[in-house]
């Protein structure tokens, strides 16, 4: 039996409360950014938010849903759809804030999502190193790089990334992971598991 002293009971408290940390920090965040996203779609109309807290919100899903809906399944929802995203794209000034999102948007949700061919690239050959991307262009011949494809590369714990050109050869299909899989292990910083959602790191006993 260790015998207690201030070092030993100050180490088990620190162990444990860091342990604590590793637990109620995800859903404290989680809690917060729901908690968050809801109050702010809430206080667009906050007369009705202060009587029905969450109604606006509610409201505000479903008739995204409905628009969604209505906009792909109707001729005259897509028309109208078609006709406000021409207007937008050539309204000076307004068509640089809105291409720009509705790319990204796109890209990520929707029946033309482009993050879906993840790929390994060789970013070094001596010492070898390969980061884990998305293939999001195939041909390059349009800007005289024949033979060479664009890869996205997402940084670790963050919404952002950036964009290689590389020759076609450093390039090869991932195996073994959907992309939805090597989004969370890119995003994870390698952490998330391959082939299921256990951690590939375990806290220290």
């Amino acid at each position: 039996m260790k015998k207690l002293t201030f070092e030993n009971i100050t180490n088990f408290f620190l162990k444990n409360f860091f342990q604590g940390l590793l637990i109620i920090g995800p859903i404290g965040l989680t809690i917060f950014v729901i908690w968050y996203v809801i109050s702010s779609i809430d206080n667009i109309i906050p007369s009705i938010a202060k009587h029905i807290p969450g109604l606006v919100f509610i409201s505000t899903l479903f008739f995204t849903a409905l628009l969604g809906y209505l906009g792909n399944k109707f001729v005259v929802g897509r028309f109208f759809v078609d006709a406000i995203d021409l207007v937008l794209e050539r309204t000076p000034g307004i068509k640089h804030i809105y291409s720009p999102t509705k790319d990204v948007m796109s890209s990520f949700v929707g029946d033309k999502k482009k993050f879906n061919d993840p790929v390994w690239v060789k970013t070094n050959e001596t010492p070898e190193i390969w980061r884990i991307g998305f293939l999001t262009q195939k041909e390059m011949a349009d800007v005289d790089k024949h033979n060479f494809v664009a890869v996205y590369l997402p940084h670790s714990y963050a919404i952002s990334g950036w964009v290689i050109v590389t020759e076609e050869k450093n390039i090869k299909p991932v195996l073994g992971m959907t992309a939805a899989t090597a989004m969370k292990f890119a995003v994870s910083g390698g952490v998330a598991g391959f082939h299921s959602d256990d951690n590939v790191f375990k806290a220290p006993e």
